[in-house]
């Protein structure tokens, strides 16, 4: 199968289900694993353009088609539009469900660039967010409508950046305690 662009071949059990072929042996952890039963959608990836939860596909079964993670979502050092609108318009609190909504808006946006709130709606209705109420996922949506990739949104940080609101970069703590021995 191709991951976020790279084809990937791995021998596994049959039985793996995608979200844990995508987080254990990929090491994609923005794909999150919620309920296990299809029903809150923190699971959703792109195959093929298509929203589906991973946790209801065999890896085996994605043999042969185009996977796309939330880790896909950026391009080029910058942030997709739907990115940069759940940063614009608060679109996420706990950020537990915000990789699966993100890619299932990203899907609704590439087959209908101008939804209205009904339509992003019903695109996200299959997946649960217990924090925002939905309102600021679907402004954060519309705004990735009105800013779409190319348009010229000089204010995008890059993807690498993690600002702290005064446009100053926070560094990436995470490359740092790689070194970083942990005594008990």
């Amino acid at each position: 199968m191709t991951v976020n662009g790279n084809d990937v071949t791995n021998e596994i059990e049959p039985r793996v289900l995608l979200v844990h072929y995508i987080r254990e042996v990929l090491g994609l952890t923005g794909t999150h694993w919620g309920c296990d039963t299809s029903n809150c959608g923190t699971c959703v990836v792109l195959m093929d353009g298509q929203p589906v939860k991973s946790c209801t596909v065999l890896a085996a079964m994605a043999a042969g088609h185009d996977i796309r993670t939330v880790e896909g979502l950026a391009s080029g050092g910058s942030l997709d539009p739907v990115q940069q609108g759940f940063m614009e318009e608060h679109g996420l609190q706990c950020g537990f469900c915000t990789s699966g909504m993100m890619l299932t808006a990203r899907a609704l946006l590439d087959k209908n660039p101008h939804p209205d709130a009904t339509e992003i709606r019903q695109a996200i209705s299959g997946q649960i967010c217990r924090c925002t109420g939905y309102a600021t996922i679907v402004r954060s949506v519309q705004w990735a409508a009105a800013h779409p990739a190319g348009t010229g949104v000089d204010d995008a940080p890059a993807a690498d950046e993690v600002l702290d609101g005064t446009d100053t970069p926070v560094p990436d703590f995470a490359t740092e305690i790689v070194d970083t021995e942990v005594k008990a």
